[in-house]
């Protein structure tokens, strides 16, 4: 059982005496503070012939005469053929308070049916955000994680040879305005909503300041204001703030995903007292061709006649109590002590869900 425990579930904390703490910096978004994602189309050069072809990605074609034409080169009406040049997307994410002339990274990727993008350098591309407006420029060599090697009888593929990334590949040009210091009232949006949580945070910043500062208005939302008297403003009340150690707390839930078989418990999960009985039935199909020759100096053909194998093997399990659960590890012994699948598990799992004896929410990935 031990292997099964290993394999087929990965388990929460357990204990009780010991409950979950986290600093609150940790546990939650400051309004306005957030990374703003960026997006361009451009060209990467220098491909030793794993480019785009020209004739399947007429845009990358496009492309290339335009940029030519740019640079006072005409190719109007020419057949341009080159193995070169790949078109590609550019994404990036424009950190919070970035200013004008600072850099940040970059990803690439192929958008035509380029092979590999290793060895290419990526041409001045603008990065527009959801406003259409250009935030930084990039360009720079492409540095990709992959390989891809080919011969006339066989190719070699490590990785993903048509994604890469350019460090400080990007240089900022407009910066977005958010004067947080000038805050009198903010919020602060935990990224695991909870009711619990939320006013353990407020009752700690408060207890810390010893003002009503902050207020819980949802599971999701803590209003921070900025109390009368402060000796700072709200970026020095959030650098006080932000190292307080509140405990939090979590909803019971089950995640599942059926696709690998992994199970994931929370602490708080329960069970009542229920009986399981479980078969299983394995199918077993085994192939043995046979090869019948024909007679000596007969006209017949060899031929191959089709020999399978069926076997089906049923074992019953006898119906097992699982007793009312006080912690997690007393479920999963329960659970585990049935000698069961990991894929049977998640069936008996959900079995119990719908019978109403498991006080927890399950989720399948």
């Amino acid at each position: 059982m031990a292997g099964l425990i290993g394999t087929a579930m990965i388990l929460a904390p357990a204990t009780t005496a010991n409950a979950a703490t986290a600093r609150i910096k940790d546990i939650v978004d400051i309004e306005g503070v957030r990374d703003n994602q960026l997006v361009g189309y451009g060209l990467v050069v220098g491909l030793n012939g794993t480019g785009d072809s020209l004739n399947n990605s007429p845009f990358t074609k496009q492309s290339l005469q335009s940029m030519l034409e740019r640079l006072g080169v005409n190719t109007a009406g020419e057949n341009v053929r080159t193995a070169n040049v790949a078109a590609v997307m550019v994404t990036a994410n424009l950190p919070a308070f970035s200013t004008q002339g600072s850099r940040m990274d970059v990803s690439v990727a192929a958008l035509g049916d380029s092979g590999s993008l290793q060895g290419g350098t990526l041409l001045v591309t603008p990065l527009l955000g959801a406003d259409g407006e250009v935030y930084a420029i990039a360009q720079g060599p492409v540095s990709i994680n992959g390989f891809k090697a080919s011969g006339d009888a066989a190719t070699v593929i490590s990785g993903v040879p048509t994604t890469g990334r350019i460090s400080s590949g990007a240089l900022i040009e407009r910066e977005i305005e958010f004067h947080l210091g000038a805050q009198t009232s903010l919020r602060l949006a935990l990224r695991n909503p909870d009711l619990t949580t939320a006013r353990r945070i407020a009752l700690s910043i408060n207890d810390f300041i010893g003002t009503p500062t902050a207020t819980p208005e949802d599971p999701a939302t803590v209003r921070l204001t900025l109390p009368r008297g402060f000796n700072g403003n709200i970026v020095d009340l959030l650098t006080d703030i932000e190292q307080l150690i509140v405990q939090t707390d979590q909803t019971a839930k089950i995640v599942i995903d059926e696709n690998s078989g992994i199970i994931v418990m929370g602490k708080d999960v329960r069970v009542s007292s229920v009986a399981v009985a479980q078969s299983n039935l394995t199918v077993t199909i085994a192939e043995n061709p046979t090869v019948v020759q024909p007679a000596p100096f007969s006209r017949g053909v060899t031929a191959v006649e089709p020999n399978t194998t069926l076997d089906v093997t049923q074992r019953d399990t006898a119906l097992a109590v699982v007793e009312e659960s006080v912690t997690l590890q007393q479920l999963v012994d329960g659970l585990n002590a049935l000698g069961i699948s990991p894929r049977d598990l998640i069936a008996i799992l959900q079995a119990i869900k719908a019978t109403g004896a498991l006080q927890a929410e399950i989720e399948v990935l």
